[in-house]
């Protein structure tokens, strides 16, 4: 439990932080998953539909710090160079 003015000040900001970027995060994962079936079914055109649907979102979240901009760059990479060997 935390005992300073500080650190109950902190503990309420990553609660609303947490409830905030919990269905961005979601959202990400959700999009992934979308290219991820569409490889996985062997459907090309719908993966690069997925695809492009997916890139502006996993930038949004990369200049929102969801996650880092690496990750990211590593995401659309694996994700495209699985659509390009399909």
């Amino acid at each position: 439990m935390a005992n300073t003015a500080q650190s109950r000040k902190r503990a309420r900001q990553a609660v609303k932080r947490r409830q905030h970027n919990a269905p961005l995060r979601s959202m990400l994962r959700t999009h992934i998953k979308k290219v991820v079936y569409a490889i996985d079914a062997g459907n090309k055109e719908e993966a690069i539909e997925a695809y492009k649907s997916a890139v502006p979102v996993i930038d949004r979240m990369a200049d929102k710090g969801l996650i880092h901009k690496n990750k990211a760059a590593r995401h659309k990479s694996r994700l495209n160079a699985h659509i390009k060997a399909m």
